[in-house]
């Protein structure tokens, strides 16, 4: 092999693990929503429109009683942020079952941890 191919075959390689490290390098925001279906008309609708978030989910806990008590949801509907599988913040909904964050203080949270990454 010549010596400029084997500093392009050089920089390649480099640049591929690069690439598969910076993978995992950063962490994952994902966020859960959980809701019923009987409370239909306090759902959030600007939910699944946050930016940055890896996964969202909606979790009607009428149905799914087993995450409901993973999470310790004691009123809906409740936006839980994850980091890493990890829970990072929580936003809770008053006692009229109507969220009170905003989707800007929500918006904001995921980017401050996606910030405390750098």
């Amino acid at each position: 092999m010549k010596k400029e191919e084997s500093r392009i075959w050089i920089i390649y390689m480099f640049l591929i693990l690069l690439l598969l490290f910076s993978g995992g390098a950063f962490g994952q925001v994902k966020i859960a929503v959980f809701n019923a279906e009987w409370n239909k008309a306090n759902e959030i609708p600007w939910a699944h429109k946050l930016t940055d978030v890896d996964t969202y989910a909606y979790i009607d806990i009428s149905k799914d009683t087993e995450l409901q008590k993973k999470h310790k949801i004691a009123v809906i509907p409740t936006i839980i942020v994850f980091k890493d599988d990890e829970e990072v913040a929580r936003f809770q909904a008053d006692l009229s079952f109507k969220m009170v964050a905003t989707r800007e203080e929500v918006q904001e949270e995921i980017n401050n941890q996606l910030m405390s990454d750098f």
